[in-house]
């Protein structure tokens, strides 16, 4: 991918200034209300540092296997005969971030990028079905080994903004990082049918690396 992505580097807008203003308040306006202000501002900013997190992951994966987009619970795997999303029929995992969850987002597979779409749209609660359809997203298309392989970056009723670097024609990486979602989400992974997912309902997974889907 020409630009790297990096979710410490994308969040020091915000957690940047709140702390270094927390802090600044809590020294200079000891023993006044001031302090007490900066001390709420203080900790917002541990929790934007918090959520801005960009662990490290060791891809224990092989070729033949596709591993999480996102980390989190997951909400279904669903056998899909069409989508507006996939061209016939496809496997689709949902994945539910919580405001917990590391919200960087990885390639299943290593692959070359062919299309990507932003569509607008409402911040539903991503836990409710309609959320996928109605809510605003952000599809990633690739061009894998395994056939084509889609993840979609969808927007819950606290996130609002979704961030991608990927671009048509950038070659990604099993499991590189290319953007993430924030504060709270949803992420979907279409997968060609012949697909045998190793995860079902319940489970959590972590981003590049989880397994989630064997190929034949």
């Amino acid at each position: 991918m020409k630009r790297t992505f990096n979710a410490w580097y994308t969040g020091a807008p915000f957690y940047g200034p709140l702390c270094a203003g927390g802090l600044l308040m809590l020294v200079f306006g000891w023993g006044t209300w001031i302090a007490w202000v900066g001390a709420v501002v203080l900790l917002l900013g541990i929790y934007a540092l918090f959520f801005f997190r960009d662990p490290r992951r060791r891809v224990r994966a092989s070729a033949d296997e596709a591993v999480a987009p996102a980390d989190g619970k997951v909400m279904a795997v669903d056998e899909l005969e069409e989508s507006p999303y996939y061209d016939g029929p496809c496997v689709r995992l949902i994945i539910f971030l919580s405001l917990f969850n590391v919200h960087v987002n990885r390639a299943p597979c290593a692959g070359v990028v062919e299309d990507v779409r932003y569509q607008p749209g409402l911040f539903l609660n991503a836990l409710r079905a309609e959320s996928s359809e109605l809510n605003e997203s952000n599809t990633l298309w690739m061009n894998t080994a395994h056939g084509v392989v889609a993840v979609r970056q969808i927007s819950g009723m606290v996130a609002r903004r979704i961030v991608c670097y990927a671009q048509p024609g950038d070659e990604l990486a099993q499991a590189e990082r290319f953007g993430m979602i924030r504060f709270g989400s949803r992420t979907e992974l279409y997968l060609p049918p012949r697909a045998i997912m190793q995860v079902s309902a319940g489970d959590n997974v972590r981003a590049g690396a989880s397994i989630v889907a064997r190929f034949s």
